[in-house]
């Protein structure tokens, strides 16, 4: 059986609070977009996991698609499966590829192994993954809050607008882009901006608090993100943690003049 986990981006990002956990409590909207790893599983008698496309660093044990795996094995007691991964989403990029990977890896075994999961009991072991593992279980445009696992349904529909994507290959550590941040409460909310105003409004107002100290660090962000602009989007942000950042266009004249990695039509 065959998926393929897709990207996200972030529509605006606060942090607006450091919590007694560790973790922080953010407000975002996540917004699935059509860059995609492919996903399969397939009968074995041990436990196998194989990977093809963007080298993944680091041990295969600790790889989100192995331990969705087993939290679900724990509670199950599925039989063992090979897993096939071929990673397209660039990792370290603020696209949530590898939270995409795990969410979608317990969607598949609830689907091959018909073990009938609600909603959100596989959302409840997707945070277990990760904060922003759950919303990919659903897949749609949601507001998020808490630490990623609060959602409201968001009715923004982005369909026949351009998409810029441009990934300049620097990999963002979360701590590290975490160490620049001081949270506050914004002074408009990210649902505010995106239920009252128009996408041409965004600009000043939908911001990511990340920007701030990862641009001070890389500063060549900046310029990629101002380039954006120059050449007609009508939006620009940094997505996630970075180092990811993406313009949204009206035209695919537009779009085409700049050197992104990827174009997609929404």
């Amino acid at each position: 059986m065959l998926v393929f986990p897709n990207a996200k981006i972030n529509l605006g990002l606060n942090i607006t609070a450091k919590r007694a956990d560790g973790y922080h409590d953010i407000e975002s909207c996540f917004y699935p977009i059509p860059i995609k790893d492919a996903l399969e599983i397939i009968p074995s008698e041990k436990l196998e996991f194989q990977t093809t496309g963007l080298e993944i660093p680091g041990n295969y044990e600790h790889n989100l698609v192995i331990k969705a795996f087993n939290t679900v094995k724990e509670r199950y007691n599925i039989p063992n499966v090979k897993i096939i991964l071929h990673k397209h989403i660039p990792m370290g990029a603020g696209m949530g590829g590898g939270s995409a990977d795990g969410s979608f890896m317990l969607n598949l075994l609830n689907d091959y192994f018909n073990l009938n999961l609600s909603i959100s009991e596989r959302e409840e072991m997707a945070l277990q993954l990760g904060s922003d593992c759950p919303f990919f279980i659903e897949n749609k445009p949601k507001f998020v809050s808490g630490r990623g696992e609060i959602f409201e349904d968001c009715n923004l529909d982005l369909s026949g607008m351009y998409l810029g994507i441009i990934y300049p290959g620097i990999h963002i550590g979360t701590a590290e882009a975490y160490s620049g941040i001081i949270p506050k409460k914004p002074e408009i909310s990210v649902k505010e901006v995106i239920n009252n105003f128009a996408i041409q409004d965004w600009k000043d107002k939908l911001k990511n608090d990340f920007e701030e100290s990862v641009f001070q660090k890389h500063p060549q962000l900046k310029g990629i993100k101002q380039s954006l602009y120059d050449l007609g989007a009508i939006y620009a942000s940094m997505t996630g943690s970075g180092s990811t950042i993406f313009g949204l266009f009206n035209d695919n004249s537009d779009v085409e003049s700049i050197k992104a990695d990827q174009i997609l039509k929404l």
